[in-house]
Protein backbone atom coordinates (compact mmCIF):
# COMPACT_ATOMS: atom_id res chain seq x y z
CA UNK A 1 0.00 0.00 0.00
CA UNK A 2 1.18 3.49 -0.85
CA UNK A 3 0.30 5.58 2.21
CA UNK A 4 0.98 9.16 1.12
CA UNK A 5 0.96 12.57 2.80
CA UNK A 6 -0.69 13.80 -0.41
CA UNK A 7 -4.24 13.27 -1.61
CA UNK A 8 -6.35 13.11 -4.75
CA UNK A 9 -9.91 14.37 -4.74
CA UNK A 10 -12.68 12.04 -5.83
CA UNK A 11 -13.64 14.66 -8.46
CA UNK A 12 -10.20 14.41 -10.04
CA UNK A 13 -10.35 10.61 -10.07
CA UNK A 14 -13.79 10.67 -11.69
CA UNK A 15 -12.59 13.05 -14.40
CA UNK A 16 -9.33 11.22 -15.09
CA UNK A 17 -10.71 7.67 -15.18
CA UNK A 18 -14.03 8.58 -16.80
CA UNK A 19 -16.29 7.34 -14.01
CA UNK A 20 -20.03 8.01 -13.81
CA UNK A 21 -21.57 9.40 -10.63
CA UNK A 22 -24.47 7.19 -9.54
CA UNK A 23 -24.92 8.62 -6.06
CA UNK A 24 -23.00 11.62 -4.71
CA UNK A 25 -24.07 12.78 -1.23
CA UNK A 26 -21.15 15.23 -0.83
CA UNK A 27 -19.05 17.50 -3.01
CA UNK A 28 -16.52 15.13 -4.68
CA UNK A 29 -13.91 17.89 -4.35
CA UNK A 30 -14.10 17.38 -0.58
CA UNK A 31 -13.56 13.61 -0.69
CA UNK A 32 -9.83 12.92 -0.34
CA UNK A 33 -8.17 9.66 -1.44
CA UNK A 34 -4.85 9.09 0.32
CA UNK A 35 -3.86 5.52 -0.58
CA UNK A 36 -3.32 3.99 -4.00
CA UNK A 37 -4.77 0.54 -3.37
CA UNK A 38 -8.26 -0.59 -4.31
CA UNK A 39 -10.05 -3.20 -2.21
CA UNK A 40 -12.19 -5.89 -3.83
CA UNK A 41 -14.14 -7.24 -0.86
CA UNK A 42 -13.92 -11.00 -0.58
CA UNK A 43 -13.37 -12.16 2.96
CA UNK A 44 -14.83 -8.85 4.13
CA UNK A 45 -18.22 -9.92 2.75
CA UNK A 46 -18.22 -12.91 5.08
CA UNK A 47 -17.27 -10.86 8.12
CA UNK A 48 -13.46 -10.98 8.19
CA UNK A 49 -12.52 -7.31 8.72
CA UNK A 50 -9.34 -7.74 10.77
CA UNK A 51 -7.09 -6.04 8.20
CA UNK A 52 -9.71 -3.88 6.55
CA UNK A 53 -8.60 -0.27 5.91
CA UNK A 54 -11.33 2.34 5.51
CA UNK A 55 -9.07 4.50 3.32
CA UNK A 56 -9.40 2.07 0.42
CA UNK A 57 -11.73 2.61 -2.49
CA UNK A 58 -14.11 -0.38 -2.57
CA UNK A 59 -14.51 -2.01 -5.99
CA UNK A 60 -17.34 -4.36 -6.87
CA UNK A 61 -17.14 -6.47 -10.00
CA UNK A 62 -19.08 -9.34 -11.49
CA UNK A 63 -17.83 -11.83 -8.87
CA UNK A 64 -18.75 -9.72 -5.86
CA UNK A 65 -22.12 -8.66 -7.28
CA UNK A 66 -23.14 -12.19 -8.27
CA UNK A 67 -22.22 -13.37 -4.75
CA UNK A 68 -24.42 -10.69 -3.21
CA UNK A 69 -27.32 -11.24 -5.61
CA UNK A 70 -27.52 -14.87 -4.52
CA UNK A 71 -28.56 -13.73 -1.03
CA UNK A 72 -31.76 -12.15 0.25
CA UNK A 73 -31.84 -8.46 1.21
CA UNK A 74 -31.35 -9.03 4.93
CA UNK A 75 -28.24 -11.12 4.28
CA UNK A 76 -26.94 -8.56 1.79
CA UNK A 77 -27.39 -5.86 4.42
CA UNK A 78 -25.52 -7.88 7.06
CA UNK A 79 -22.68 -8.49 4.59
CA UNK A 80 -22.38 -4.93 3.29
CA UNK A 81 -23.10 -2.76 6.34
CA UNK A 82 -19.89 -3.65 8.27
CA UNK A 83 -17.93 -2.44 5.22
CA UNK A 84 -19.95 0.60 4.20
CA UNK A 85 -20.31 1.79 7.80
CA UNK A 86 -16.54 2.34 7.81
CA UNK A 87 -17.26 5.17 5.32
CA UNK A 88 -14.70 4.44 2.56
CA UNK A 89 -14.00 7.28 0.08
CA UNK A 90 -16.32 5.69 -2.49
CA UNK A 91 -17.76 2.48 -3.86
CA UNK A 92 -16.78 1.75 -7.44
CA UNK A 93 -18.93 -0.66 -9.46
CA UNK A 94 -17.50 -2.08 -12.70
CA UNK A 95 -19.01 -3.49 -15.93
CA UNK A 96 -21.92 -1.06 -15.84
CA UNK A 97 -23.68 -3.18 -13.22
CA UNK A 98 -26.60 -1.52 -11.46
CA UNK A 99 -26.01 -1.10 -7.70
CA UNK A 100 -28.17 -3.27 -5.48
CA UNK A 101 -31.05 -1.50 -3.66
CA UNK A 102 -29.39 -2.40 -0.33
CA UNK A 103 -26.14 -0.82 -1.53
CA UNK A 104 -27.91 2.43 -2.34
CA UNK A 105 -29.79 2.32 0.97
CA UNK A 106 -26.56 1.92 2.97
CA UNK A 107 -24.73 4.49 0.84
CA UNK A 108 -27.41 7.03 1.69
CA UNK A 109 -27.35 6.05 5.36
CA UNK A 110 -23.58 6.53 5.69
CA UNK A 111 -23.16 9.15 2.92
CA UNK A 112 -20.75 7.06 0.83
CA UNK A 113 -20.50 7.99 -2.89
CA UNK A 114 -21.21 5.39 -5.56
CA UNK A 115 -19.49 5.69 -8.95
CA UNK A 116 -19.72 3.29 -11.86
CA UNK A 117 -17.75 2.30 -14.94
CA UNK A 118 -18.38 0.16 -18.01
CA UNK A 119 -14.83 -1.23 -17.85
CA UNK A 120 -14.08 -4.71 -16.54
CA UNK A 121 -13.04 -4.84 -12.90
CA UNK A 122 -9.39 -5.69 -13.60
CA UNK A 123 -9.04 -2.92 -16.21
CA UNK A 124 -10.74 -0.43 -13.90
CA UNK A 125 -8.62 -1.39 -10.88
CA UNK A 126 -5.43 -1.14 -12.93
CA UNK A 127 -6.36 2.32 -14.25
CA UNK A 128 -7.20 3.62 -10.77
CA UNK A 129 -4.06 2.20 -9.14
CA UNK A 130 -1.82 3.46 -11.97
CA UNK A 131 -3.24 6.97 -11.71
CA UNK A 132 -3.10 7.08 -7.90
CA UNK A 133 0.46 5.68 -7.80
CA UNK A 134 1.63 8.72 -9.75
CA UNK A 135 -0.50 11.30 -7.96
CA UNK A 136 0.29 10.02 -4.45
CA UNK A 137 3.96 9.22 -5.09
CA UNK A 138 6.74 10.48 -2.78
CA UNK A 139 8.17 13.64 -4.31
CA UNK A 140 10.74 16.38 -4.06
CA UNK A 141 11.27 19.60 -5.98
CA UNK A 142 14.81 20.50 -6.98
CA UNK A 143 16.59 23.14 -9.04
CA UNK A 144 17.40 21.91 -12.53
CA UNK A 145 16.20 21.45 -16.10
CA UNK A 146 14.47 18.35 -17.45
CA UNK A 147 14.51 17.62 -21.18
CA UNK A 148 13.69 14.65 -23.38
CA UNK A 149 16.52 13.81 -25.78
CA UNK A 150 16.05 10.92 -28.21
CA UNK A 151 13.44 9.44 -25.87
CA UNK A 152 15.70 9.63 -22.81
CA UNK A 153 14.73 11.81 -19.86
CA UNK A 154 17.78 13.95 -19.09
CA UNK A 155 17.94 15.94 -15.86
CA UNK A 156 20.43 18.80 -16.10
CA UNK A 157 21.77 20.01 -12.77
CA UNK A 158 24.53 22.43 -11.79
CA UNK A 159 25.16 25.80 -10.23
CA UNK A 160 22.96 28.73 -11.18
CA UNK A 161 24.31 30.46 -14.29
CA UNK A 162 26.24 27.45 -15.62
CA UNK A 163 24.09 27.37 -18.77
CA UNK A 164 21.33 24.82 -18.17
CA UNK A 165 18.50 26.91 -19.61
CA UNK A 166 20.56 28.05 -22.62
CA UNK A 167 21.44 24.42 -23.33
CA UNK A 168 17.76 23.49 -23.07
CA UNK A 169 16.89 26.13 -25.68
CA UNK A 170 19.52 24.73 -28.07
CA UNK A 171 18.18 21.20 -27.53
CA UNK A 172 14.63 22.40 -28.28
CA UNK A 173 15.85 23.97 -31.51
CA UNK A 174 17.44 20.64 -32.42
CA UNK A 175 14.07 18.88 -32.12
CA UNK A 176 14.07 17.72 -28.49
CA UNK A 177 11.49 18.60 -25.84
CA UNK A 178 11.37 20.61 -22.63
CA UNK A 179 9.63 19.27 -19.55
CA UNK A 180 10.73 21.65 -16.80
CA UNK A 181 13.04 24.60 -16.28
CA UNK A 182 14.36 25.94 -12.97
CA UNK A 183 12.13 23.79 -10.70
CA UNK A 184 11.71 20.06 -11.38
CA UNK A 185 9.11 18.14 -9.39
CA UNK A 186 10.32 14.54 -9.09
CA UNK A 187 8.02 11.68 -8.09
CA UNK A 188 9.00 8.11 -7.27
CA UNK A 189 6.19 6.24 -9.02
CA UNK A 190 7.57 2.71 -8.54
CA UNK A 191 10.54 0.86 -7.07
CA UNK A 192 12.46 1.54 -10.28
CA UNK A 193 11.12 4.75 -11.78
CA UNK A 194 11.25 8.49 -11.23
CA UNK A 195 8.96 10.83 -13.15
CA UNK A 196 9.82 14.50 -13.51
CA UNK A 197 7.45 17.36 -14.29
CA UNK A 198 7.14 21.09 -13.84
CA UNK A 199 4.98 22.88 -11.26
CA UNK A 200 1.83 23.92 -13.13
CA UNK A 201 2.31 27.66 -12.57
CA UNK A 202 5.70 27.78 -14.33
CA UNK A 203 5.19 25.00 -16.88
CA UNK A 204 6.86 25.66 -20.27
CA UNK A 205 8.47 28.91 -19.10
CA UNK A 206 12.24 29.40 -19.37
CA UNK A 207 14.39 32.14 -17.87
CA UNK A 208 17.18 33.37 -20.13
CA UNK A 209 19.55 35.86 -18.61
CA UNK A 210 19.66 39.03 -20.68
CA UNK A 211 16.33 38.26 -22.38
CA UNK A 212 14.01 37.39 -19.54
CA UNK A 213 11.15 34.94 -19.30
CA UNK A 214 9.97 33.18 -22.46
CA UNK A 215 7.21 30.64 -23.08
CA UNK A 216 8.79 27.73 -24.96
CA UNK A 217 5.41 26.37 -26.02
CA UNK A 218 4.38 29.71 -27.56
CA UNK A 219 7.68 30.32 -29.33
CA UNK A 220 8.63 26.81 -30.49
CA UNK A 221 5.23 25.13 -30.69
CA UNK A 222 3.43 22.34 -28.89
CA UNK A 223 5.88 19.74 -30.21
CA UNK A 224 8.71 21.35 -28.25
CA UNK A 225 7.26 20.64 -24.80
CA UNK A 226 6.02 17.72 -22.74
CA UNK A 227 4.20 17.55 -19.40
CA UNK A 228 6.24 14.77 -17.76
CA UNK A 229 9.06 12.32 -18.47
CA UNK A 230 10.85 9.45 -16.79
CA UNK A 231 14.30 10.44 -15.48
CA UNK A 232 16.87 8.13 -17.10
CA UNK A 233 20.09 10.09 -16.70
CA UNK A 234 21.40 13.01 -14.65
CA UNK A 235 23.96 15.32 -16.28
CA UNK A 236 25.88 17.51 -13.88
CA UNK A 237 27.15 20.65 -15.60
CA UNK A 238 30.05 22.30 -13.80
CA UNK A 239 32.52 25.02 -14.73
CA UNK A 240 35.79 23.57 -16.03
CA UNK A 241 38.30 23.04 -13.24
CA UNK A 242 41.83 22.60 -14.58
CA UNK A 243 42.88 20.92 -11.33
CA UNK A 244 40.20 18.26 -11.55
CA UNK A 245 40.65 14.97 -13.39
CA UNK A 246 37.59 14.23 -15.51
CA UNK A 247 36.56 10.77 -16.67
CA UNK A 248 37.89 10.17 -20.18
CA UNK A 249 36.96 6.53 -20.63
CA UNK A 250 33.50 6.05 -19.14
CA UNK A 251 34.20 2.58 -17.75
CA UNK A 252 32.95 3.16 -14.23
CA UNK A 253 29.26 3.70 -13.53
CA UNK A 254 28.61 6.84 -11.51
CA UNK A 255 25.25 7.49 -9.91
CA UNK A 256 23.42 9.77 -7.53
CA UNK A 257 20.60 8.86 -5.18
CA UNK A 258 17.22 10.51 -5.65
CA UNK A 259 14.31 9.45 -3.43
CA UNK A 260 16.16 6.25 -2.64
CA UNK A 261 16.78 5.26 -6.28
CA UNK A 262 20.18 5.13 -7.97
CA UNK A 263 20.16 7.26 -11.13
CA UNK A 264 23.17 7.23 -13.51
CA UNK A 265 25.04 10.53 -13.58
CA UNK A 266 27.55 12.06 -15.98
CA UNK A 267 29.61 15.14 -15.13
CA UNK A 268 30.28 17.44 -18.08
CA UNK A 269 32.76 20.30 -17.63
CA UNK A 270 31.64 23.58 -19.18
CA UNK A 271 33.99 26.02 -20.87
CA UNK A 272 33.80 28.37 -23.89
CA UNK A 273 33.74 26.55 -27.22
CA UNK A 274 32.10 23.35 -26.04
CA UNK A 275 28.80 22.57 -27.78
CA UNK A 276 26.81 21.32 -24.80
CA UNK A 277 23.71 20.44 -26.81
CA UNK A 278 25.66 18.05 -29.05
CA UNK A 279 27.49 16.56 -26.08
CA UNK A 280 24.18 15.94 -24.28
CA UNK A 281 22.74 14.31 -27.40
CA UNK A 282 25.72 11.95 -27.52
CA UNK A 283 25.41 11.28 -23.77
CA UNK A 284 21.74 10.35 -24.24
CA UNK A 285 22.49 7.96 -27.11
CA UNK A 286 25.46 6.46 -25.26
CA UNK A 287 23.32 5.90 -22.17
CA UNK A 288 20.71 4.11 -24.27
CA UNK A 289 23.41 1.87 -25.72
CA UNK A 290 24.64 1.02 -22.22
CA UNK A 291 21.11 0.08 -21.19
CA UNK A 292 21.05 -2.28 -24.19
CA UNK A 293 24.31 -3.89 -23.07
CA UNK A 294 26.91 -2.13 -25.21
CA UNK A 295 29.80 -0.07 -23.82
CA UNK A 296 32.15 1.60 -26.33
CA UNK A 297 34.97 1.94 -23.80
CA UNK A 298 34.87 -1.80 -23.08
CA UNK A 299 35.07 -2.62 -26.78
CA UNK A 300 38.06 -0.30 -27.27
CA UNK A 301 39.94 -1.87 -24.36
CA UNK A 302 39.22 -5.34 -25.70
CA UNK A 303 40.50 -4.28 -29.14
CA UNK A 304 43.69 -3.15 -27.41
CA UNK A 305 44.07 -6.59 -25.85
CA UNK A 306 42.99 -5.55 -22.37
CA UNK A 307 40.55 -8.01 -20.87
CA UNK A 308 37.78 -6.39 -18.86
CA UNK A 309 34.96 -8.21 -17.13
CA UNK A 310 31.79 -6.87 -15.50
CA UNK A 311 33.53 -7.30 -12.13
CA UNK A 312 36.17 -4.77 -13.22
CA UNK A 313 33.56 -2.06 -13.77
CA UNK A 314 33.37 0.20 -10.74
CA UNK A 315 30.35 1.89 -9.23
CA UNK A 316 30.69 5.28 -7.59
CA UNK A 317 28.18 7.46 -5.80
CA UNK A 318 28.45 11.14 -6.72
CA UNK A 319 27.74 13.78 -4.12
CA UNK A 320 26.68 17.17 -5.46
CA UNK A 321 25.42 20.39 -3.92
CA UNK A 322 22.11 19.88 -5.73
Amino acid sequence: MNDSPYFVTLKRLIDEIGLTCYYMPVDPEEVHITVSDVDRPGLELVGHLTYYDRRYLIAFGLTEMSFLKAEDEDTQRSQLEPIISQIPPAMVIARGIEPLPVMLELAKKYKVPIVTSTDTTSVLDAAIVSFLNVELAPRITRHGVLVEVYGEGILLIGDSGVGKSETAIELIKRGHRLIADDAVEIKRVSKKSLIGSSPANIRHFIELRGIGIINARRIFGIGAVKVSEKIDLVINLELWNSKKIYDRMGIDNEYMEILGLEIPVVTIPVKPGRNLAVIIEVAAMNHRQKKMGYNGAQELLQNLGMDISPEDIGKKKIDTNW
